[in-house]
């Protein structure tokens, strides 16, 4: 049946194509006609991939081979690759996913591909495909995600992407941005909410020589640059209601003059813009200009959090593991069961960011050829093992790690610490909820910088859930 789906639909999308059942019969085809790619199992009957790939290239050093694996760990990707499979692919397969993992290995010289696999697999990593940078996953959640992005990418809609903080919304605006036809001209991405108003207009549009105080020379706005691409603007709901008047004149014209300039200027851009707040409960609240939002709202994709898909934590971390191998050209064995435990158990307010880094850091602390352990994880993780994944509300409160007793009498430093860190909790709290969880309004009246209470909202685990 496997063989069956994955030739039909790479017919269709112009590949010739045979099948074989067994390793044997396999073999005895490639010898009477000439392939350019293999996609093979792992689990073949009568031999492994391993053995299906060393007799491959004895017969063809140059055939590009895919390996699909239900068994998909760091040991089976290095030993198949290191033996001259171009890339795995992991089961349950996702057609389309097949065909980029196969139009990429075919998109350059085997050779080529080969040489690129040996050098990172030489040096113990399994090699990571270029441009790798999301794995999306293969839970129900996910893949409705997957299926979304395949339909709107080939159109010219503009997109609004809803997600809480490090669920990858950025990333998912280039994918779509790679998998349109606007592939190969310029992506650009602007963070809203770090400009004043002064700046967003100048950043967007650009402006000329002795504009303002400070402008010392012409210079181009994101428009300008992303001309003919995807111009990709985050935490949009904070441009102030000049600028967002201002964007959708040019939305509406495709046409707009720099600041302090009268030269108008003609663009094509494509705008895919992400909140992590409601932008419909936002105009309805005056926040937001309503035109500008169904300007933007021609399609929206919500991005999950990852506590909401925990069928997605085993491989997205065999996914940051490779990705974390070949950058410290180290392999680690994986995990140990009671570490999958505490990740499985973990609500993880920073996302797919945050896992990322967790993974990054553990195996950079973990000896190679040895398995993560419990010793390598942050103590949020460590010490929140017993709770379980909170559902998804607009506030996930903090919970603070449980205090031995004995140790809490005997340590009043640790007691005095814990009580300034809660008054601070709930001051920062009170301070969201007076301002409807607007960070950049928060840092303000707590007079701090947004570095400095995202880094706190993070410690306290705090998650605005938009």
């Amino acid at each position: 049946d496997l063989c069956m789906l994955l030739s039909r639909f790479l017919t269709k999308n112009g590949y010739e194509t045979d099948m074989a059942y067994t390793g044997a019969k396999g073999l005895a085809k490639f010898q009477e006609a000439k392939f350019d790619a293999v996609i093979c199992d792992y689990r073949l009957g009568d031999m492994d991939g391993k053995e299906m790939v060393s007799a491959l290239k004895k017969m063809n050093p140059n055939i590009v081979i895919l390996v699909i694996t239900g068994y998909s760990d760091i040991k089976t990707a290095v030993e198949v690759i290191k033996l001259g499979a171009f890339d795995y692919i992991t089961k349950p397969l996702i057609p389309d996913e097949v065909l980029a993992v196969l139009k990429r290995a075919m998109s350059k010289p085997a050779e080529q591909a080969q040489g690129a696999a040996k050098t990172a697999t030489d040096k113990g990593a399994p090699a990571v495909p270029q441009n790798d940078e999301y794995y999306i996953g293969k839970s129900p959640l996910a893949r409705s995600l997957y299926d979304q992005i395949g339909i709107v990418a080939a159109t010219n809609y503009s997109i609004i992407l809803y997600g809480e903080s490090g669920t990858g919304k950025e990333v998912v605006a280039k994918t779509i941005h790679e998998m349109s036809n606007r592939k190969g001209k310029p992506f650009i991405a602007m963070d809203c909410g770090t400009l004043s108003k002064e700046l967003s207009g100048s950043e967007l549009f650009g402006h000329v020589k002795g504009a303002f105080t400070g402008a010392l020379q012409d210079k181009e706005g994101h428009f300008e640059m992303a001309d003919g691409g995807t111009l990709f603007l985050d935490e949009v709901g904070n441009l102030s209601s000049d600028v967002q008047a201002t964007l959708l004149r040019v939305i509406q014209e495709r046409k707009f003059k720099r600041v302090g300039g009268n030269k108008e200027m003609h663009v094509d851009v494509r705008i895919i813009v992400a909140s992590n707040e409601n932008l419909q409960d936002a105009y309805r609240k005056g926040k937001f200009r309503e035109d500008l939002y169904h300007r933007f709202n021609e399609f929206s994709i919500n991005l999950p959090p990852l506590r909401a898909r925990k069928e997605d934590i085993l491989p997205l971390a065999e996914f940051f593991l490779r990705k974390a191998s070949a950058e410290l050209d180290k392999v680690v064995e994986g995990l140990d069961d009671d570490v999958l435990q505490m990740f499985m158990n973990y609500s993880w307010p920073g996302n797919l960011r945050e896992f990322r880094n967790v993974i990054r850091r553990a195996v950079l602390l973990t000896p190679a050829g040895k398995k993560i352990n419990s010793s390598t994880l942050p103590w949020e993780i460590t010490t929140g093992q017993a709770r379980a994944a909170e559902p998804d509300t607009v506030l996930e409160h903090h919970h603070e790690p449980q205090l031995d007793a004995t140790a809490v009498a005997g340590d009043k430093k640790d007691m005095l610490k814990n009580a300034a860190n809660k008054a601070e909790y709930e001051m920062i709290m009170s301070v969201l909820q007076q301002v409807n969880f607007n960070k950049k309004k928060a840092a303000e009246l707590l007079k701090i910088d947004r570095k400095t209470l995202y880094n706190k909202i993070k410690s306290f685990q705090l998650q605005n859930g938009g």
